[in-house]
């Protein structure tokens, strides 16, 4: 089948395309190739086999080229990151949510009526906490105060005592956190009301820590993994946020590709109908420090640096229950956390810089084959 890719030529949306062309599918790219994440390079690195569109998502002209001849839409085209402030919020609305409005119109009027859409665990906030005394509960946002003291566990909202993290399931309430998570929630509810209104099919993929190779470098927008292996590549001690101890489910972009063909081929053949999500996720938490320390070992690089530092709208344990995904796309993850930061340790990331457009935007093409700082407070933790 035909299968338009948006943002085909970033970190996860390039993995996807390979392994759709893998899987026998034609691919054709859209992707407006973001300064912070594809660097100087005046074309990206991508297969010779896809077709390509420079444009963005965002242009219904554009969009509505793009579609032609489509079967199915991979919609990965985002601004990423959590944002370093407030003043994120326009860029992220402006690119996620307007971004995906666009792209679910041109669907609508170009009849394609089948959507992957990459959403992420940051939609659900604090993963699933359970109280000895009041069950499951959903602890509040931490406070700052707290943190600053270095109490970076949440607390039961309802009588204070320690909480117990465990996975967290697809229907836990969203309750997004940070300027990214606000619109990978918009997102969905645009995708949702885009099924409900014209009877296509969905599957949003809440995909969890995805590291590997081929990750934007060094940049405040970037993941944990890829900000832990750029120091090491300097030369430099990992800092890691906080007490090290946050437990997030780190999955390998591999796995995170094949997750994306196995849904695109299920939505696109009615094994899924209506709209539907999946945790995309390893199911083996591992701490924030372990990554950071198993990746400075892999390199024989200095030991981590644990700063006691925080981010607001950070988490603390978000870890999932991937049994959705396993049941309904027969996905589980292949590559393990040893074998995959070995891998990840000395595997190539992506430059970041300006951009620079080729000539060629909006035509369909063939493509010839391959700062902010983060704001931190005075005695704070978190990645």
């Amino acid at each position: 089948m035909k299968v338009l890719v948006t943002g085909g030529a970033g970190f996860i949306g390039g993995h996807l395309v390979e392994a759709l062309l893998a899987a026998g599918h034609q691919v054709r790219i859209l992707d407006s190739l973001l300064d912070r994440a594809h660097g100087v390079a005046p074309q990206p690195e991508v297969d010779p086999r896809a077709e390509w569109v420079l444009g963005d998502v965002r242009n219904p002209d554009t969009v509505t080229h793009a579609l032609a001849g489509v079967e199915v839409v991979a919609h990965q085209a985002a601004l990423v990151g959590l944002g370093v402030d407030l003043q994120d919020l326009p860029a992220y609305t402006a690119h996620n949510e307007l971004g995906t409005a666009v792209l679910l119109a041109g669907m609508a009027a170009a009849g394609v009526r089948a959507l992957v859409l990459a959403s992420s665990m940051v939609v659900y906030g604090e993963g699933c906490y359970t109280c000895g005394e009041h069950g499951v509960v959903r602890p509040g946002p931490r406070r700052e105060h707290d943190l600053a003291a270095g109490c970076f566990e949440p607390s039961c909202p309802l009588c204070g005592r320690p909480l117990a993290p465990g996975t967290v399931p697809e229907d836990a309430p969203l309750d997004p956190r940070n300027a990214y998570a606000a619109s990978k929630a918009a997102q969905e509810h645009l995708a949702r009301a885009w099924v409900v209104g014209g009877g296509g099919s969905a599957i949003a993929l809440r995909y969890h820590n995805v590291y590997g190779p081929r990750m934007p470098h060094d940049t405040p927008y970037a993941g944990v993994a890829s900000l832990f292996r750029s120091a090491l590549e300097r030369g430099e001690a990992p800092r890691v946020y906080e007490d090290g101890r946050q437990r997030r489910d780190f999955v390998h972009v591999g796995d995170v590709a094949a997750a994306g063909v196995a849904a695109v081929e299920a939505v696109a053949t009615g094994r899924v109908e209506g709209m539907t999500t999946c945790n995309i996720a390893s199911g083996t938490p591992h701490t924030v420090g372990e990554l950071a320390a198993s990746l400075a070992a892999a390199t024989a690089g200095p030991a981590p640096v644990v700063t006691g530092q925080y981010r607001l709208g950070d988490v603390r344990h978000v870890v999932a229950d991937p049994s959705r995904a396993a049941r309904l796309l027969g996905f589980h993850a292949r590559i393990g956390f040893s074998e995959g930061v070995r891998e990840f340790a000395t595997a190539p990331l992506r430059p970041t810089g300006a951009a620079r457009a080729p000539a060629w935007e909006g035509a369909v093409s063939r493509l010839p084959g391959p700062a902010r700082r983060q704001r931190q407070r005075a005695r704070p933790g978190g990645r």
